[in-house]
């Protein structure tokens, strides 16, 4: 059976939320300490981190969150092609002159380009309709990112040949739940795999980056400079905010080069949800016995109209999915009708989240 094409799965002209994973080739720790050989690649883990948030800033892609593990990384991305049809032709031009640039210098940097060459590549017709498509494609995103992590381990190692393992698996992320579910499964999966007790000490994750704005912004004593830190600090100013709606809107209006806009993620503010991250993280560390949930976090699962046992089982089970669409019933049966499924009442439970 073909396997399902990625214009399918996640169309470059429509708004999608979509679950990447990728691995290094044979499962090797080419990105952390390997085991058997005792070479240390820890570095690396940084390279990938700063290649995410140098994509972010270019293309019309805003990440969610993110884990680099030491074998393999997980990103939540959601494309933008109505920020991107926003850009003017010059603007396209000068963005993709920085993903692709004709000239280098001897350090492999990108040489700035001139005026008179934004204006000749912005009066190609033809070329701006690719470039608008291809930056606001999770797969040109993954692209720019995975290839450019291959040749730099490459040229370190003085190898060819592959890095990553395949073809990056993706998983749609259809509603609110699938999407709060999806970004709790990847914060936490250095303390899943043992390597981290506490969200703080979760290296390379989007969770740590953003505990880390959180603690700088309650030195602020003014409630707006606080906010500007949470919303737009050197940690995680270039993931997308977790709320949807702030407590004080002003922030927003901010203007940003490190993401394609400010656009909020979830119902619930940065506070609530590493509340509960750190709640269900006690809870599947603690082989499947549940505890009390905080009073506090139950309007959380409230509004996501789940149970606290429902919850943590879905995060639980959350890797076993794979590729599958994500969400609850009702959303995974529009999924399939949209992509022409006949029989929608076949599909695979393991992708439905919550009745």
């Amino acid at each position: 059976m073909p396997r399902t094409q990625r214009q399918q799965v996640c169309p470059h002209d429509e708004i999608n939320i979509v679950h990447c994973i990728n691995r290094c080739v044979r499962r090797g720790f080419l990105c952390g300490k390997d085991p058997v050989s005792g070479t240390d690649f820890e570095y690396r883990r940084q390279w990938i981190r700063n290649r995410f948030e140098f994509l972010a800033g270019i293309m019309g892609i805003e990440v969610l969150g993110f884990a680099v593990m030491s074998n393999h990384f997980h990103i939540i991305l959601r494309n933008r092609p109505d920020i991107v049809q926003s850009w003017s032709n010059e603007e396209i031009a000068r963005r993709w002159w920085q993903l692709c640039p004709p000239r280098r210098d001897e350090n492999g940097a990108p040489v700035a380009a001139t005026k008179q060459e934004i204006e000749l590549l912005a009066n190609d017709e033809s070329r701006l309709l690719e470039w608008r498509s291809r930056l606001s494609s999770v797969s040109w995103f993954m692209r720019f990112a995975c290839e450019w992590i291959a040749r730099k381990a490459n040229k370190e190692d003085e190898v060819t040949g592959r890095f990553w393992e395949g073809r990056f698996k993706c998983q749609p992320l259809l509603d609110d739940a699938a999407i709060l579910a999806c970004m709790q499964y990847v914060d936490l999966n250095p303390i899943r795999a043992g390597i981290a007790k506490t969200i703080e000490s979760s290296d390379f994750t989007s969770a740590q980056a953003r505990a880390r704005d959180l603690k700088e912004a309650a030195r602020q004593e003014d409630p707006n400079k606080a906010d500007a830190v949470c919303e737009h600090s050197s940690n995680a100013g270039w993931l997308a905010p977790v709320s949807l709606e702030p407590k004080r809107k002003r922030v927003r209006t901010r203007k940003t080069k490190r993401r394609a806009s400010n656009n909020g993620i979830l119902s619930m503010d940065l506070v609530e949800y590493l509340q509960l991250l750190d709640w269900t993280g006690r809870q599947l560390r603690r082989d499947g016995k549940q505890g009390v949930i905080p009073g506090k976090l139950a309007p959380i699962l409230d509004r996501l109209g789940v149970s606290p046992d429902i919850w943590v089982d879905s995060i639980k089970r959350f890797q076993r999915w794979n590729s599958q669409a994500i969400g609850r019933t009702s959303s995974v049966r529009r999924y399939a009708d949209k992509l022409g499924k006949t029989r929608p009442a076949k599909l695979p439970t393991r992708g439905q989240l919550f009745a």
